[in-house]
């Protein structure tokens, strides 16, 4: 054992910091006491071996204590336990808490609060929530609403370097967690809604200095293309697509933001994200493809350059922004193992591909949709009813999904026991109507009137296991409200999920039976996570505060009487009662078994 760990360490020390870093977290996230990357690991799986909490015990799980995050707007993402520290965030103003786990209550041994631009707050589209923050050899990095991006010592707080990555005065934001991969932190930028051309960039872990910038539409060389970019498949697009499927210059204000969930194959030395909606969500001016947005991108961290690049819904009319989670599981498919990425779009398709070069498996709806009624499998493409396609002038009626889609952001997760994967949907449809709009930059751009409500059922969510070999729903257990929240997976055979009515669930991963529930202080739209504290016992934690698109009327106490008001969430969020049921908060929840 001594023998190994030495040549562990003399091997860490000959790694060039590059190498060094990727392997702290290429070892971590295997060591699942500890959840020490957002997404529990780099292929984004949420699944935990951990199996103390299981279909038995579940039933005995209680309250072990709570935490306060100080901030009352919709609570997304969920903390890190890196040893015997957990890091805690909060919706703006994006407070950053480090909790010391081997005392009772768990008390604070540091906190942090960035000092922002508050004219953020009003161009923050559907809320001002955050995604949670990474771990990198004792920093932890982070993300603010208004664009900056900040290492923090791990054991202090004390601010280590901070550099600017987004303008809100042009509509810019940031929400998301972003991703350390080797030396590098990539990150995105939000703002889709205001004409924001989107882009990932990569900062050095170390000294925050840029390394790569890469954009989602426009020249070639702004994209980072490979040379051999969708060689694989050519059908997708290849060079000059993302100037020449938009009219004029219309892709410089064209969208396609990236504050989404990012993955990573080390073996491929590929990461993976998705692309937001185009800009305006009037489809009328921008007649054309619309590439890249959309589109699930493959690129190399080292250098940004994209191997290959699908897009789900080419020249979008309904908001369906691509950015949703990408999940990197090894499938059995026609007797062989495929790497295969898994992703359920907001289009209300889930797709399987095979990640090494973006081919198409598998799409089949995972929701009700009516607005396409198959994808071609020849050429990826999505086979539209015409008679949904919006346009400026036209209300077009009972399209489904809604632009909430089938699922937005929340995180879904896999077990590889089941072969299954674990999520919440949305079941919403919707009223588009395109409407003329003008460019000004930091201003809104959407260009749409949409009002929404509950699809086919009168129910709002449901939480669904998937087949993503056959493109098939297994199970599901239905919601009155959209399921808001990500989902954890253990070796339990327990899946946990949060409701936007404040219910933390328990079901097992079989059937779907519930085996326990627990109230919570405000409705949920949090990400469950698992660990092992000091004293050997299984806690399961998650946040509460209600808020995110569907949230908004909530979470900012909008008034009820416009139903078109914030992009449509006023007239469904107060028709299903959601304020009769929660209120706004901010609270970290951790369970124990009894």
């Amino acid at each position: 054992m001594r023998r190994s760990i030495w040549v562990m360490v003399m091997t860490a020390l000959l790694l060039p910091w590059g190498a060094d870093a990727n392997q702290e977290l290429l070892s971590l996230q295997k060591d699942d006491k500890q959840w020490v990357l957002p997404s529990k690991d780099y292929a984004g799986t949420r699944f935990s071996t951990l199996d103390k909490i299981n279909v038995r015990t579940a039933k005995n799980l209680k309250p072990a204590w709570t935490f306060s995050t100080g901030a009352l707007r919709g609570h997304e993402g969920q903390p890190l336990v890196v040893g015997s520290t957990m890091y805690v965030h909060s919706a703006y103003p994006n407070h950053v808490y480090a909790l010391d786990l081997t005392k009772e209550g768990a008390p604070i041994k540091w906190r942090y609060t960035p000092r922002q631009d508050d004219r953020a707050v009003p161009v923050a589209c559907c809320d001002l929530v955050h995604r949670g923050v990474n771990y990198v050899q004792g920093k932890i990095l982070m993300t603010t609403l208004d664009g900056q991006v900040i290492a923090l010592d791990a054991k202090t707080g004390r601010e280590v370097w901070k550099t600017k990555n987004a303008d809100p005065t042009r509509g810019e934001t940031m929400t998301m967690a972003g991703l350390v991969v080797k030396d590098k932190f990539i990150v995105g930028v939000s703002g889709g809604e205001f004409g924001v051309r989107g882009w990932v960039a990569a900062y050095n872990v170390n000294d925050g200095k840029l390394a790569w910038k890469a954009y989602s539409i426009g020249p070639d060389e702004d994209l980072k293309l490979a040379r051999d970019f969708n060689s694989a498949n050519p059908h997708f697009g290849q060079m000059g697509e993302g100037t020449k499927t938009w009219p004029a210059e219309h892709w410089k204000i064209g969208g396609g933001t990236t504050w989404g969930w990012y993955t990573y194959d080390p073996d491929l030395n590929l990461f993976y994200y998705g692309t937001g909606n185009p800009g305006t969500w009037n489809p009328t001016p921008r007649k054309g493809d619309n590439k890249w947005s959309m589109t699930i991108f493959a690129r190399n961290p080292d250098t940004g350059e994209a191997k290959w690049g699908y897009q789900k819904t080419p020249w979008d009319a309904w908001d369906y922004d691509g950015i949703n989670e990408n999940v990197l599981v090894d499938l059995k498919m026609n007797g062989k193992t495929v790497k295969a990425l898994v992703n359920f779009d907001r289009n209300g398709f889930a797709y399987t591909l095979d990640r090494t070069n973006g081919s198409l498996l598998v799409a089949q709806h995972f929701v009700p949709t009516n607005w396409a009624k198959s994808v071609d499998m020849k050429t990826g493409r999505p086979v539209e009813d015409p008679s949904k396609r919006t346009k400026q002038g036209a209300d077009t009626k009972d399209i489904c999904p809604g632009a909430m889609g089938g699922k937005d952001q929340q995180p879904s997760a896999y077990s590889p026991r089941t072969q299954l994967f674990y999520t919440g949907t949305n079941n919403i449809c919707m009223n588009y109507e395109g409407v003329e709009v003008k460019y000004t930059a930091g201003a809104p751009y959407v260009g749409a009137n949409v009002l929404m409500f509950a699809g086919p059922g009168g129910h709002l969510g449901e939480f669904i296991a998937w087949d993503p070999t056959k493109g098939k729903k297994v199970w599901g257990v239905k919601e009155p409200f959209p399921v808001w929240s990500g989902t954890l997976v253990t070796a339990g055979d327990v899946a946990f999920y949060g409701t936007m009515d404040g219910w933390f669930k328990a079901v097992d991963i079989k059937n779907g039976n519930l085996l326990w529930k627990h109230k919570l202080a405000s409705g949920s739209i949090g990400n469950p996570m698992t660990y092992i504290g000091p004293d050997g016992k299984q806690y399961v934690a998650i946040y509460s505060g209600v808020g995110g698109w569907f949230g908004l009327p909530i979470a900012a106490n909008l008034p009820p009487q416009d139903p078109f008001g914030a992009l449509g969430a006023v007239g469904v969020a107060y028709k299903a009662g959601l304020d009769k049921v929660t209120t706004v908060g901010g609270t970290l929840h951790v369970f124990v078994l009894d």
